[in-house]
């Protein structure tokens, strides 16, 4: 399988916010404290399935496997709108990832 990477990410987000714009919020920075607070909730879902499998099945039971990956695509789905709501490229990403990457390996 080939990578999936911040650009495609980006890309599929601003096809679902215009196809549903009359629907949904708007991107823009005013909206980006909600996408965060509708992330956290994505995140306690995949907290919610690890809480009540374990890790052991997250990891290895088809179904259960299933819907752990399935809550963390929509944690990244949101994840996404906030970077598009706070106008951060993947670039801008990967520049802050790296820098904050090379501290902590020699943070300890």
């Amino acid at each position: 399988m080939e990578d999936f990477g911040m650009n495609e990410m980006q890309e599929m987000q601003k096809a679902l916010q215009e196809r549903y714009k009359h629907k949904w919020e708007p991107i823009c920075a005013e909206i980006g404290q909600n996408k965060l607070l509708w992330m956290i909730g994505e995140i306690g879902e995949v907290i919610d399935i690890v809480k009540k499998h374990g890790g052991t099945e997250a990891c290895t039971d088809g179904e259960t496997r299933k819907a752990l990956v399935e809550e963390m695509a929509d944690v990244l789905m949101y994840y996404n709108d906030v970077m598009l709501c706070y106008g951060i490229t993947p670039d801008e990403l990967k520049k802050a990832y790296r820098e904050k990457f090379e501290r902590n390996m020699t943070r300890w």
